[in-house]
């Protein structure tokens, strides 16, 4: 008796260390998304304002799809906005 309940405390235990490594696994990438998103949504913010004072009407609007696109792409994402805002502007 004493034998399946020694491998049933081994197999809790492997299956704990496995759940904890699972979510500071989906921790890391969650904040990872949520700071290219801050970042992205501060980007935008400055070169709205740069192009604004420049007299170029290509801002991009700063809402839910804009952010999530650039959290979710990063640098790549944040290009791709503005580049479909100059293809709009032609």
């Amino acid at each position: 008796m004493e034998y399946g309940n020694g491998i049933l405390i081994i197999a809790a235990a492997c299956g704990i260390v496995l759940l904890i490594g699972a979510v500071r696994n989906k921790m890391e990438w969650l904040l990872n998304i949520v700071m290219r998103s801050i970042l992205g949504t501060i980007g935008m913010y400055f070169v709205n304002s740069t192009l604004a004072a420049a007299g170029i009407s290509l801002g991009v609007g700063i809402n839910a799809v804009t952010v999530l696109t650039t959290g979710i792409l990063g640098l790549p994402g944040f290009v791709a906005l503005y580049g479909l805002g100059f293809y709009r502007l032609l």
